[in-house]
């Protein structure tokens, strides 16, 4: 009997390395242990940048000349962590920076990245992002699934912003319309994210592996009575106002009294890195701030206490981090961190007086090992199994079709009906979004629609498209 062929799974995100950025990094992860799990034949889709766009992106000044030498970038990176694992596909589609939303835009149509005969399942890594301004042929129809995994909470940025209230009610309305146009069903990280139609809670995320070995490490230095964790408490994310920072400084300021004799060190670069700083020298308290670097570096390896009070994280990596490590970690009671009330050492507070409590306590006590089955859910191998279970994507025989019973005269068909509304829906999303006017009101970048000559000679194609 032949062998049926192996479904394509192609997974579209909105960056790439080296910008170290959650959906430049999760996704491919999430492309090489889908491709480990040997089910799939798998593609990551990623964002090409132009010389100018890269020097505003990247760090250090990288830059790479064509598409060939930023996928060797991308695929040492992965091996660093990894090691050798099975190979998958990187293509790359033209995208643009906006400046004003932070964030990569998506240029012409990127489905055509794909040939029909792979186009099984997709995997729309932030559908929102991806969808907003798409202009050609319908995700449904070019796929026979497609999944969004919901990774930023995107009304909380906005609300922070001015008439961020009026903007937020909008920003709402037009997600839940992409991404139930162009969507079969929809993974939101945590209940942090918006509720959108057809969607299900669901944390598809693992940690690098380093971190694993990290607290494995750790584990074998208490076991053998060695003292492993001599630093005390710290916070690590990127250095705007809005990861934390804010909360942080807030309770740290209020609560001096009480947390006398508290160091912490916090380390972070970004835009707000002077007035953090300048805030946290006004403190009575022992509070360094140093520039961010990478959290699996060994300066962080013997700090026993993670503090981030952050909530605009929608599942925050760094906790996920510290907790692999074999860290304490104190957080809010909020949705985004559901996912590690399961975690012996993650103290989660309410109230500010619980916050200084949970603080001082954790500094004088030892962390508990982790378990084996706990270490083994922050994995990605944890995170892929739970991402091919909630997705239905796991290979399975095809159902026989049952004949459809004769319909009774004028018979509507619920479900057809709704097919033919979603269908309008969609026809009037590509049209608008392919007036030039209209795209630019609700902000896109300009002369989007289409590759510029410059990205197609880049990227190898002919300049009338794809």
């Amino acid at each position: 009997m032949a062998m049926a062929r192996r479904q394509h799974v192609t997974i579209f995100t909105t960056a790439s390395l080296p910008w170290m950025t959650g959906t430049a990094v999760n996704p491919l992860f999430r492309a090489a242990y889908l491709a480990k799990a040997g089910d799939w034949e798998v593609t990551l889709v990623v964002p090409w940048l132009s010389k100018g766009d890269q020097m505003l992106v990247y760090p250090n000044n990288m830059k790479f000349s064509g598409p060939a030498e930023q996928e060797g970038y991308v695929r040492r990176w992965l091996e660093e962590r990894t090691g050798q694992l099975p190979r998958f596909n990187i293509n790359f589609y033209p995208g643009k920076f906006s400046t004003e939303k932070r964030s990569i835009l998506p240029v012409g149509d990127i489905t055509e990245t794909i040939s029909d005969e792979k186009a099984d399942i997709a995997v729309l890594e932030e559908p929102e992002h991806l969808t907003w301004y798409h202009h050609g042929r319908r995700w449904k129809n070019k796929f026979r699934k497609v999944i969004g995994v919901v990774h930023t909470n995107y009304l909380e940025y906005v609300k922070r912003e001015k008439n961020g209230y009026i903007q937020a009610f909008l920003l709402k309305h037009i997600n839940s319309w992409v991404t139930d146009i162009y969507c079969h069903k929809v993974i939101r990280l945590s209940g942090a994210t918006q509720e959108v139609p057809r969607s299900v809670i669901c944390n598809v995320h693992g940690v690098n592996p380093k971190f694993i070995e990290i607290g494995k490490l750790k584990h074998r230095q208490i076991s053998q009575r060695e003292q492993s964790f001599f630093k005390g408490a710290y916070y690590i994310g990127k250095m705007v106002w809005s990861k934390g920072y804010t909360e942080l400084l807030h309770l740290l300021q209020k609560h001096q009294k009480e947390l006398s004799g508290l160091k912490m060190e916090l380390y972070g670069s970004g835009e707000d890195s002077g007035e953090v700083k300048a805030s946290a020298e006004k403190l009575n308290l022992d509070v360094r701030v140093y520039p961010g670097r990478d959290h699996a570096d060994s300066i962080f390896h013997d700090y026993k206490v993670f503090i981030n009070p952050s909530t605009t994280d929608v599942v925050c990596t760094t906790t996920a981090e510290a907790l692999a490590m074999g860290k304490i970690v104190i957080c809010a009671n909020h949705p985004s961190n559901e996912f590690f009330k399961r975690f012996p050492n993650c103290h989660m507070y309410s109230t500010e007086k619980e916050f200084v409590r949970l603080t001082m306590k954790a500094l004088s006590e030892e962390p508990i090992p982790l378990t084996e089955e706990l270490r083994h859910e922050l994995s990605w191998e944890a995170a892929t199994e739970r991402f091919v279970r909630v997705a239905e994507i796991a290979p399975a025989t095809p159902a026989k079709q049952t004949p459809s019973t004769s319909q009774r005269f004028m018979y509507i068909n619920p479900d057809e009906l709704k097919k033919n509304m979603e269908e309008a829906s969609a026809f009037f999303h590509n049209t608008i979004s392919g007036f030039e006017a209209a795209r630019c009101v609700f902000g896109a970048i300009p002369n989007s629609l289409q590759p510029d000559e410059q990205q197609c000679k880049e990227l190898g194609w002919s300049p009338q498209g794809l």
